[in-house]
């Protein structure tokens, strides 16, 4: 009997710790599963926060899908839908019954704007051909002035580089004149931003007009100086001696008879004459053509000299934004810079984030799912 009592409690104690041995696998299961649902539900809001602060319009569009899907839309919304819709229509039938003479001051300030610059555009092309026919002007004054005697063809094409200096110079004081005319009669009746545009553009050509016919001017005056020279030392050399003064009158008298009846009885050669009497013409023609364009020069010299405010005012301003355009240039380096160190800052802090949002979610899933 003993030991058959012995046996069963054995038995029944082999039974207890085989149940005891399986029942903590058999807990241990179901409590892992919920810990792995646990973090991937974390993880799963932790995504969705972060997705809704990087697209905070993802959620919105969530909310519009889902309230889509339900088909039920609110009295409000579709008041509020109406109401767009008529606002719409009124918009609509305001434009419709707009002053055209608005637009048609528009359109034609624009076209009148286009045909201004066009006429910028053509000064500026004559300035520009101008200062180009200045300095093959100057090289043919070289030339002139160290070959001993006259080339004809040297002085036919002076005498077209000179007449298209001339015509050029015509050209763009015309139009100078017609906008600045235009100019005065239009301040009084409005101030605008075109106006000012158009005051600086044509204070801008004017001094580039003057400051190119005066070097044409001092090129000029340089050749008949050096003329003048020449003609004095051909004199010095046949002995004849000749103060400024004299030879001044002699050239001033502008008839080549006279100036020659001058100098004949000095005995000089035929060829020391023939070289003095081109040396005359040439100072005559060139006399000529400098009287052409004084009156010109000028013109447009006083129109400057009463635009000083306004080009000082441009060449203020324009030093200015130079300054601006640098220290401009140093900033956005500086801006590039902070915004490449900032978007880096922000990655690491957002990663810094999810590694501790995913630490949390660990470990608040081991505690929930230990319990």
């Amino acid at each position: 009997m003993r030991a058959r009592k012995s046996s069963r409690i054995i038995t029944a104690r082999l039974k207890a710790e085989r149940s005891g041995a399986q029942r903590p696998t058999a807990v241990l299961i179901p409590r892992a599963e919920r810990f792995i649902s646990n973090a991937a539900a974390i993880l799963c809001v932790i995504s969705c926060s972060f997705h809704r602060i990087i697209q905070p319009d993802s959620g919105r569009k969530l909310l519009h899908s889902s309230s889509g899907d339900s088909g039920a839309l609110s009295r409000q919304q579709v008041s509020r839908r109406r109401g767009m819709k008529d606002r719409l229509e009124q918009l609509k039938a305001t434009c419709d019954t707009d002053d055209p003479d608005d637009v048609e001051i528009a359109v034609d300030n624009a076209a009148f704007m286009d045909e201004f610059f066009s006429q910028i555009e053509d000064i500026r092309n004559s300035i520009d051909k101008i200062d180009e026919n200045v300095v093959e002007v100057k090289k043919l004054f070289s030339v002139i002035l160290s070959a001993p005697t006259s080339d004809q063809k040297t002085q036919d094409d002076l005498e077209a580089m000179t007449n298209d200096i001339k015509k050029l110079a015509n050209n763009a004081r015309n139009k100078l004149k017609t906008i600045e005319r235009n100019l005065e009669t239009e301040e009084e009746e409005r101030v605008s931003a075109d106006m000012r545009i158009r005051k600086s553009q044509h204070a801008v050509l004017s001094r580039k007009f003057v400051d190119v016919m005066t070097k044409y001017n001092e090129a000029q005056v340089d050749f008949r100086e050096r003329s003048k020279g020449r003609i004095q030392r051909q004199l010095e050399i046949t002995g004849k001696s000749t103060t400024d003064d004299e030879l001044e009158e002699m050239l001033e008298s502008g008839n080549a008879a006279v100036f020659t009846a001058g100098i004949v009885d000095s005995g000089i050669s035929k060829q020391a004459l023939n070289e003095i009497e081109a040396r005359h013409k040439d100072i005559v023609r060139l006399e000529s053509s400098i009287k052409e364009l004084h009156d010109m020069f000028v013109d447009i010299a006083m129109l400057v000299e009463n635009q000083g405010d306004i080009i000082d005012n441009i060449e203020v301003n324009v030093s200015k934004a130079v300054d601006h355009v640098a220290v401009a240039k140093t900033e956005t380096k500086k801006a590039v810079r902070y915004q490449s160190n900032a978007r880096k800052k922000v990655i690491i802090i957002v990663c810094a984030v999810l590694v501790i949002l995913a630490v949390i979610a660990l470990v608040i899933g081991l505690v929930v799912g230990l319990r």
